[in-house]
């Protein structure tokens, strides 16, 4: 009877020593964060430069796919969101401020958002130890946000026509924000020196409507997409939507070589700092123009690549819930400017 009565206890714990021990090999299954399946609130305390979108319905979802995270603006929310969002440009001006007479809720982030040049980001020393998280367009911010970004084409999606063939410029440029002390502006003037440069924009009074800009742009071998700026990562629409998007070559003046070929397509640009002098760049241009196959190899890359231009605020708000999780929760920046200008 004994017997029997160990058999039966033995059968009984065996399968629970079975799936214990497989349960053992599986440990990713344990470790699960829990916020991770609840909605991340992401309150965006200003609208940058005062202009408003939609926030009607489920935003990041409908228009983004991206889930559990709820996009607001109503200030009455700020006890319960996780992240709110702070855009510079309206706390340099003046023109909002931070609620520090509001109680902060504990674990909630604060962020700084700014898509500005270092230049243009003023007054960051009175904010030490305040925000825990920036979103810039910096590869190092902790939410990365790109003027534009790469992706990869569909398998079936269909081949790049062959280069546009309706060019009359040899290369354009529109600038508004002309200064001569900017880098750009000396190198301009020297290249007009060396080959013609149409100039569209406010400055030589032609502005270009929005339908009119690409079309434009289309007809130029090259375009000068010159950054109004140099500084880490700054490379803004000039190359993603005017160069990119308009079929023409960019001839790029910015961050280093190094910081464009981390983003952009290989022999996809021209960077002014691979040429001794601005004379050789000019008639580096003026042969590529005249060689019609050489010309059309900057343009293989549309084979496999597409460019996506980002412009609607929404869509970087929403990005910083693919993030959250992955984000160390006790970070804070004291010294912002330190960060922002190094």
């Amino acid at each position: 009877m004994k017997r029997h009565l160990l058999l039966l206890s033995f059968l009984c714990v065996l399968p629970l020593c079975l799936l214990n021990g497989w349960w053992r090999r599986f440990p990713a299954q344990t470790a699960i964060n829990p916020s991770s399946f609840r909605n991340i609130t992401i309150l965006l305390w200003h609208w940058p430069y005062g202009r408003s979108s939609s926030l009607k319905g489920d935003t990041c979802w409908d228009l983004y796919r991206i889930p559990r995270c709820r996009l607001v603006d109503q200030r009455s929310l700020f006890p319960s969101a996780d992240v709110v969002v702070f855009h510079n440009t309206e706390l340099a001006l003046g023109r909002q401020k931070l609620p520090l007479d509001l109680p902060r809720p504990q674990g909630q982030r604060w962020a700084w958002m700014s898509l500005e040049a270092p230049l243009h980001n003023e007054k960051l020393h009175q904010y030490a130890n305040i925000f825990n998280m920036t979103i810039s367009y910096r590869r190092d911010a902790d939410v990365t946000v790109p003027y534009g970004q790469l992706l990869p084409k569909e398998a079936e999606g269909h081949l790049v026509d062959n280069v546009p063939l309706n060019k009359s410029s040899l290369a354009c440029w529109v600038v508004s924000n002309y200064r001569k002390h900017h880098k750009r502006s000396k190198v301009y003037q020297e290249l007009t020196a060396v080959v013609s440069v149409n100039v569209y924009g406010r400055w030589t009074k032609t502005p270009l409507s929005p339908n009119a800009l690409l079309p434009t742009i289309s007809r130029c071998f090259f375009y000068l997409a010159f950054e109004n700026s140099i500084s880490k990562d700054y490379i803004t629409e000039k190359l993603w939507r005017n160069a990119y998007q308009g079929g023409a070559v960019p001839v790029v003046l910015g961050p280093p070589l190094g910081d464009y070929k981390s983003v952009a397509p290989p022999n996809s640009f021209i960077h002014v700092d691979e040429f001794a002098s601005v004379k050789d760049l000019g008639e580096y241009l003026q042969q590529l123009a005249e060689d019609k196959k050489r010309y059309s190899e900057y343009f293989t890359w549309k084979h496999q690549w597409t460019v996506k231009f980002y412009k609607d605020w929404r869509e970087r708000l929403c990005k910083i819930c693919s993030h959250y999780n992955s984000l160390p929760q006790e970070k804070v920046y004291s010294n912002l400017e330190a960060w922002v200008k190094g």
